[in-house]
């Protein structure tokens, strides 16, 4: 008994940590991936279902066809019939037994198979909040990326092997999400999306009149009250006795009415234009400007490359300041920006040491965290879209052999760095701008590992992205774009210590494929002499 006990702890416990790794599924597109065999499984299962009611059917209907035929004899001369005795036996046999066979096959369910693959499934199925958060990242990249509605819902994104398209049902559905959020501005452009395809005579179980109840009220709170009205005019027409359309009409008349008597009365002392200005709709107030040169700078815009820069950045072989183990081998060395020094690796990292990577961190994958400034405590953000996970170097040789190149590469002593992190990210993946190292105003940000400040950011690309993804530094006008096999390497600190904040840096949101990243967060501790402090503040 007591075996049996521990037996099923332990089976509990593994799928309590089976569901905590697949939670926020939209949030890794690695472990998304599961959900693909999962609905595979799924639908084998339904054919099987299928193919079962098909084969009872098939049973039912020969039976039909075969007391069809023997009715309509027995009928023609029902006394002659019976007076055969085998025809008397047979009746009396199928009457008092074969019907009720037929009744037990009738009744007999063969869903029992689906149904329980599907009970048993659906407890890691993604949840409503996977379903929102996969919503609002269409939405982040419709704002990144300058997409209209019109082009996401046909699937014309660049690089896209898969293409595919948004229903008005899809469309609506958006609209929802947004709704949900108060995000008023996203609302009104997937309802207006919805609405034209609708008006396109796409089929679809929505009705018009729910997309012009969510539509006018998303235009008033953005302050169009004209537009308002015409709207509910609209869903007026398609259902009169609409209560809340009814009730809305009234009190925006009221309003413009009341609009127009004020604006009438002090016409001399306002200007024309301004007496009709409703409020212009637009992004949320906190749209700053930092986040418009991050967008711009992941679209591949804004990007402050000029000839003199482009004069300073080389590209090279390099052996790691005369490393014993690349003096003869030496790696590819690219100067991607001068101030702060960025330098991408090339064929840094095999493609069998990144499948081993992802092989070993795809189970461990947990939404990443940051770090709260004021209390210390790692929890989730919205602007940090991905999955992540730590590997050790005694886990594996080939996480031994990578750090050791790291080493190696940089000159840096890497005993005393954070393990090395793997990040997948999700629909829209992207991490907002950051700092690596931790500012005066977080004295106690890396407190606990007694290793001092991040010095250095070491970043592995483990995958091509077929469009997005770039990682950008919005105050030097920096981008840089991912390529499977390479790294790009630069300091978060100065010489001296001070922190370096022209390395505030981006994840830019995955547009199209797949991101998977691995990083090495290098400390202060151990470089006393491999890094000495400098005299000069920003040396």
């Amino acid at each position: 008994m007591t075996v049996i006990k521990r037996w099923s702890m332990f089976l509990l416990l593994g799928l309590l940590l089976y569901a905590d790794a697949h939670m926020d599924f939209f949030t890794s597109i690695g472990q998304m991936t599961d959900l693909i065999s999962t609905e595979k499984d799924l639908v084998t299962s339904l054919k099987d279902y299928i193919l079962a009611e098909e084969s009872k059917l098939e049973q039912i209907k020969k039976w039909a066809n075969k007391l069809d035929q023997l009715t309509t004899t027995a009928t023609k001369d029902p006394e002659e019939y019976l007076g055969h005795p085998i025809n008397a036996f047979k009746l009396m046999k199928r009457l008092n037994t074969e019907w009720s066979e037929l009744e037990n096959l009738i009744l007999k369910d063969m869903s029992d198979g689906f149904i329980s693959n599907l009970t048993l499934q659906r407890q890691y199925f993604p949840t409503d909040e996977d379903q929102t958060g996969a919503g609002k990242a269409l939405m982040r990249l419709q704002d990144t990326y300058n997409l209209d509605t019109d082009t996401i819902s046909r699937g014309n994104l660049p690089g896209v092997k898969h293409k595919s398209f948004l229903t008005a049902e899809d469309c609506f559905e958006l609209g929802k999400i947004a709704y949900t959020e108060a995000d008023y501005y996203h609302t009104e452009l997937w309802m207006e999306q919805a609405l034209r395809q609708l008006d396109d005579g796409e089929e679809s179980s929505i009705e018009k009149a729910s997309v012009f109840d969510y539509l006018s009220y998303a235009v008033y709170q953005q302050g169009n009250l004209n537009k308002a009205l015409e709207l509910t005019k609209k869903l007026l027409l398609l259902d009169p006795e609409h209560q809340r359309a009814n009730g809305n009409l009234k009190y925006f008349q009221y309003i413009i009415a009341k609009e127009e008597n004020n604006h009438s009365s002090s016409v001399e002392e306002s200007r024309p234009e301004e007496s009709s200005k409703t409020k212009k709709k637009g992004h949320s107030v906190d749209y700053l400007p930092e986040k418009k040169r991050y967008e711009r700078l992941c679209r591949g815009e804004g990007v402050r490359m000029t000839p003199r820069k482009q004069r300073k950045l080389f590209c090279r072989y390099y052996s790691g300041n005369k490393n014993p183990r690349y003096i003869l081998g030496p790696v590819k060395q690219e100067d991607e920006w001068d101030s702060p020094r960025i330098v991408r690796f090339h064929d840094i990292i095999s493609d069998e040491e990144i499948a081993k990577i992802k092989e070993l961190a795809k189970p461990r994958l947990r939404r990443a965290t940051i770090s709260n400034p004021i209390t210390g405590v790692l929890e989730t953000a919205h602007y940090r879209i991905s999955k992540s996970a730590w590997l050790s170097s005694y886990e594996h040789p080939v996480v031994e052999h990578i750090n050791q190149r790291i080493q190696d590469l940089t000159g840096l002593d890497v005993s005393t760095a954070e393990e090395l992190q793997i990040a997948n990210y999700g629909v829209g993946g992207q991490y907002e701008p950051h700092f690596d190292f931790g500012r005066k105003d977080e004295p106690d940000a890396f407190k606990e590992l007694g290793t001092g400040n991040r010095i250095a950011t070491w970043l592995f690309y483990m995958s091509d992205v077929a469009a997005g993804g770039a990682t950008v530094f919005p105050d030097v006008g920096a981008a840089v774009w991912p390529r499977k096999g390479t790294a790009v390497f630069w300091y978060n600190l100065f010489k001296s210590g001070e922190g370096d904040y022209s390395t505030r840096h981006a994840a830019c949101p995955v547009l199209v494929g797949n991101k998977w990243v691995s990083n090495k967060w290098i400390h202060e501790r151990g470089q006393e002499f491999r890094r000495p402090c400098s005299l000069s503040e920003q040396d």
